[in-house]
């Protein structure tokens, strides 16, 4: 977990330049110092994201076909998510975090080492590429550790299926992950960036969008203007790769590009009901 010491109380004003998200970072260091410098900022800020990208799309579940205008984009419409299915997927997310993620990050203020923030913002170009390179990286991760706990059956027994309790996906089921995985998902998530040299800025951008991507593929929903369809050529799997993973356990083991899918002949195209 990234641990940031803080500043000298005097920071001076930064110096002109082409980093437009500089009034943005200075207005941080000046004004949210304690927060951001905190080990726990992270987790709050990927919880707080987890929950606020999860409710509407559990609100549409709930709904059902009261609303038309989403409900036709339901993947599996004959398995709908209950209450019940909701609460327990949240509780084991809030479980994980309360009991495992926070005395982690706890024992982490002691032993890992606590890079200072630096003065300057990251360009949009250098946020943009870190991000990118950031997320294909753990993409790559994932695939594997993924593909392996597939076709391990004692792996996958112990560790993974907690994730394939629900046939059918839905948000909250996002974070329904065992210790182990969790463990693994966030060792990843986190040592990749400090590898990369990633400005703070970055990685809290690129926290946010990962749980936004990580939810929209759990969402049950093959929504037009998602990412998925939003970004070019097929890139993004999105719900339709992951919903139907969750049918087919041995296809699309990427969370979130399809190349390695496609490379490694597992990727399965959901096919298209008719509206």
């Amino acid at each position: 977990m990234l641990n940031i010491t803080e500043l000298p109380l005097r920071v001076l004003p930064s110096r002109a330049s082409d980093r437009l998200l500089q009034p943005l970072w200075d207005y941080l260091l000046f004004h949210h110092m304690p927060l951001i410098s905190s080990p726990f900022f992270i987790v709050i800020l990927a919880f707080s994201s987890y929950l606020i990208f999860s409710v509407p799309f559990a609100v549409l579940d709930l709904l059902g076909e009261r609303v038309p205008l989403f409900h036709q984009y339901k993947i599996q419409p004959e398995r709908q998510p209950t209450m019940g299915m909701m609460v327990k997927s949240f509780l084991t997310a809030l479980y994980n975090h309360i009991f495992f993620v926070l005395p982690a990050v706890s024992i982490g203020m002691f032993i890992l080492p606590t890079p200072a923030l630096p003065q300057d913002a990251p360009t949009i170009h250098e946020l943009f590429v870190d991000a990118l390179a950031s997320l294909l990286l753990f993409d790559t991760q994932y695939y594997i550790w993924h593909y392996i706990h597939h076709k391990q059956p004692l792996l996958y027994r112990w560790i993974h299926a907690v994730h394939h309790e629900y046939m059918a996906p839905f948000s909250w089921s996002t974070e329904q992950l065992s210790i182990p995985e969790l463990m693994a998902v966030g060792f990843w998530s986190n040592l990749d960036p400090l590898l990369l040299k990633c400005h703070p800025l970055t990685i809290w951008c690129m926290t946010v969008f990962s749980i936004w991507m990580s939810v929209e593929d759990h969402i049950g929903y093959d929504l037009p203007w998602t990412l998925n369809h939003v970004v070019p050529f097929g890139l993004l799997g999105g719900a339709p790769a992951h919903d139907m993973h969750h049918q087919k356990p041995s296809s699309n083991f990427a969370p979130f590009f399809s190349h390695w899918d496609r490379i490694f002949g597992t990727a399965v195209t959901l096919k298209k009901k008719k509206l």
